[in-house]
């Protein structure tokens, strides 16, 4: 028996100039989040091992009731796919090679990895009779790549896809069809003074 995966994905709330933490409107960001997901019957929460999202993932944990934190890489800030030039539209296929040109050997090799490893543990059907719910407090990478894969676009469309601090995707995996996004981007939980941070320096709706 297979039941239905809902994924909640979730970028970190605004993160200090050092990365070390959160700002005063992130921690803002982020308790705003958790009292909006109060009420979804979560089994897990999954947060990558940087403070920004670590401290997310606790301020929305306290939120809610009883629901464990689980440290993981897989939610981690890394690049999940380096693309090749013939892959890429020629009009831009020199603007995101310069975007992804600056990540390191190490990154080069483990990130794809880490992307793998993420696909198979966070996404699709699970096993039972009951319908799961469970949170990924990550970066704007792994949103990016996991909306890609769902929705069956190719390898190098996580590109310029952007996703706001603490806004919410969900994700449906049911076992008899295709994954759904239901929610991307989401912010309707925060206030406008605490919307489109973290996103490029363009006019926002």
């Amino acid at each position: 028996m297979t039941a239905t995966r809902y994924l909640h994905l979730v970028r970190h709330g605004e993160a200090t100039p050092d990365e070390s933490g959160l700002t005063e409107n992130g921690r803002r960001q982020a308790t705003l989040l958790g009292r909006r997901l109060a009420d979804v019957p979560f089994t897990a929460i999954h947060h990558g091992p940087l403070p920004r999202a670590e401290e997310t993932a606790r301020l929305i944990g306290d939120q809610l009731t009883d629901v464990p934190l689980h440290r993981s890489e897989l939610a981690g800030d890394y690049v999940p796919y380096l693309p090749t030039r013939d892959e890429l539209p020629p009009e831009y296929a020199d603007f995101f090679l310069r975007f992804v040109e600056g990540a390191g050997e190490a990154e080069r090799e483990h990130g794809p990895a880490l992307a793998r490893r993420a696909r198979e543990r966070f996404t699709g059907p699970v096993d039972g009779e009951e319908d799961r719910h469970e949170l990924v407090v990550t970066h704007n990478f792994l949103v990016a790549w996991l909306v890609r894969d769902a929705m069956y676009a190719p390898e190098w469309r996580w590109l310029g896809l952007n996703h706001a601090n603490a806004a919410l995707t969900v994700i449906r995996y049911p076992p008899d069809r295709p994954a759904s996004v239901l929610l991307t981007n989401d912010m309707r939980h925060l206030p406008s003074d605490l919307r489109w941070t973290g996103l490029p320096p363009v006019p926002h709706l």
